[in-house]
């Protein structure tokens, strides 16, 4: 009964909200490539490369969990040799990073939507031995079939948010059976592990391993994207000192805009730069700039032969993807965004791991023990609104030593913080021996 209602519910519900999203696809592009994925249907390519071989699915939803799993990936692959490892998401934006950061062994296919038919085609093609979901990814009938066909599935760097947690529990009746089927849960911290088992996940199956966005932040990887010599096309001199808003949402970029023309007449050398969130808003912000007064140029009409003079432009907006991590160790001093006129919080240890002082405002709900460490530990500051985030700005620009003692801080923080991967594979390991153990064997 409950399973025909959710079903019934969803089909409604996916019905009337496809316009929406098939708008919001078609906003970020490339969304006709594995368009079919979100539906179970694969290409012969792909099912050629999983035929006879024991698959671990990876379920991560967009760019941040994208990284996450990359770390996964290079702790996993070395102690299952023969397994092929596939990765999912949701978002397009997500799919390039895999294709960015992931060989081309790795699989890479879109997450199914939700309901029955399309998760019983892509499961029954997959036939996965394990399944690892990122942070708290719960679709009922992806669960439900799993279950049935006795496929474990893991909750991976396990995070609920006040909201989620409310949301869960007042739903108990229907989401508890869900969270008993996981077969192992790594909670990034005891409070998680508690919720947790309130809402039903079994003790035994919860480990508390820490979070792995702080071995996220310390990824290494190869870049074709020289930020020096696209600051210096744009008229940025080497020793110039720059402000980097990133991942900002709606609003945040209006304020850093403001601050920024106040603070460049005590720092007159000061560059800005911004890199929003979600990409498709460059065309909104660039316009919010060009009311303020502020000179910029779009990250994506830069070209080779572009060479603009010193003092040209005061800002450079970053309307691509996939970028923001290259410019983090080339900035002065960055201020965390979705903190300030939104709530959340965005992930503010790439920045810490490069050494970079960081500013983040007050709403870092995802984010509220990473946060906590990094302050308590003297690597970042949090303000409670615009004008405490000006005068932040201002006195780590007037003063180096103040900037260097933060970095080293900031970098001490994440170092301390190392080993979720490791912890989480140990888990995932343990419930395949008992389990999958001929996923274990290694082929002569």
């Amino acid at each position: 009964m409950i399973r025909t209602l959710y079903n019934v519910l969803f089909t409604a519900g996916f019905w009337l909200l496809a316009p929406y999203y098939f708008v919001r696809m078609r906003r970020r592009g490339n969304w006709r490539a594995g368009f079919r994925q979100r539906f179970g249907r694969y290409d012969t390519k792909f099912k050629q490369s999983i035929t006879n071989r024991h698959v671990v699915w990876i379920h991560a939803v967009s760019v941040g969990e994208v990284n996450l799993a990359t770390q996964l990936i290079r702790a996993l692959e070395p102690r299952l040799p023969n397994v092929k490892i596939v990765v999912s998401t949701t978002t397009t934006t997500g799919m390039g990073e895999l294709q960015r950061k992931t060989p081309s062994h790795i699989g890479k296919i879109y997450y199914p939507i939700d309901r029955k038919r399309y998760v019983a085609r892509a499961l029954g093609a997959i036939k996965p031995v394990a399944v690892l979901l990122m942070e708290a990814e719960v679709w009922p009938n992806f669960l439900w079939r799993a279950r049935n066909l006795d496929i474990p599935v893991f909750l991976v760097n396990a995070r609920l948010s006040e909201r989620s947690y409310r949301w869960y529990r007042r739903l108990g009746w229907f989401f508890r059976p869900l969270f008993e089927s996981f077969a192992g849960v790594g909670a990034q911290n005891e409070a998680d592990a508690a919720r947790l088992r309130e809402l039903g996940c079994r003790p035994e199956v919860i480990r508390v391993v820490g979070s792995l966005k702080f071995d996220a932040a310390q990824l290494e990887e190869r870049t074709t994207l020289d930020v020096p010599a696209l600051l210096r096309q744009v008229g940025v001199e080497p020793d110039r000192r720059i402000l980097l808003g990133g991942s900002t949402h709606a609003g945040e970029e209006a304020v850093l805009a403001e601050m920024f023309q106040r603070l460049r007449t005590r720092h007159p050398d000061l560059f800005l730069v911004l890199v929003p969130r979600h990409f498709e808003r460059g065309r909104e912000v660039g316009e919010t700039l060009a009311r303020l007064g502020v000179r910029f140029v779009y990250r994506s009409e830069i070209t080779s032969r572009t060479s603009l003079a010193p003092g040209q432009v005061d800002c450079l907006l970053v309307n691509t993807t996939g970028e923001l991590r290259h410019f983090y160790p080339h900035a002065t001093v960055v201020f965390v965004g979705k903190s300030l006129t939104a709530e959340g919080g965005q992930n503010p240890l790439e920045p810490a791991a490069v050494g970079r002082p960081v500013v983040f405002g007050p709403h870092m709900e995802n984010f509220a023990e990473i946060a906590g460490k990094l302050v308590s530990g003297g690597g970042a500051w949090q303000v409670t609104s615009a004008a405490e985030l000006e005068t932040a700005v201002d006195r780590l620009l007037g003063d180096p030593q103040l900037r260097e003692q933060m970095g080293r801080r900031a970098v001490e923080v994440v170092r301390e913080n190392l080993g979720a991967v490791e912890r989480t594979v140990e888990m995932v390991l343990e419930v395949l021996q008992r389990r999958r153990p001929e996923v274990l064997i290694v082929r002569e």
